[in-house]
């Protein structure tokens, strides 16, 4: 699955980048764990972090947010994420939260809305192209990703 957002007001001038990102949560809530692994122009950056206690969707929309937000401009963003979670809410239910003060079509509040809040902001700092990647599949990555999940997972743990 590839999802589109529209580009930003300004163009973006940042170098082409490709983001992975993973969350992680051992129990579920439980200690979480998120990861991000980003590439531009030859260059690596590993992200990652934890919280305790959390669940496995707030470290799934924790990593994408930290991953845009690392972006110091505008830039044109290929994400790979492994969460329909994610890629549903970005899809087809954001636009509808929106429309509805952050309410789902049965008038219940957004869970995570917070989370929610702030990706949207950080997306509309970019031009992103979403895909879908199929988790612990290969994806060289997605099992990056993975690995500094769960690193986020461990230092967690840690307090």
């Amino acid at each position: 699955m590839t999802l589109q957002t529209p580009p930003p007001s300004a163009l973006p001038d940042g170098p082409p980048v490709e983001i992975w990102t993973d969350g992680a949560c051992k129990g579920n809530p439980g200690p979480g764990g998120w990861g991000a692994w980003l590439r531009t122009e030859g260059h690596e950056r590993e992200l990652f972090g934890g919280e305790d206690p959390t669940t496995n969707n707030r470290m799934e929309l924790t990593a994408v947010i930290e991953g845009l937000r690392a972006l110091t401009r505008p830039c044109v963003v290929t994400l790979h994420v492994d969460s329909t979670y994610v890629m549903n809410g970005m899809s087809t239910w954001i636009a509808g939260w929106k429309r509805n003060g952050w309410r789902t079509g049965a008038k219940k509040p957004v869970k995570n809305v917070d989370l929610w809040q702030a990706l949207d902001a950080e997306v509309s700092r970019h031009t992103v192209t979403w895909r879908w990647v199929k988790g612990h599949s290969g994806d060289v990555g997605n099992e990056k990703a993975d690995e500094l999940a769960n690193r986020g997972v461990e230092s967690a743990r840690r307090g």
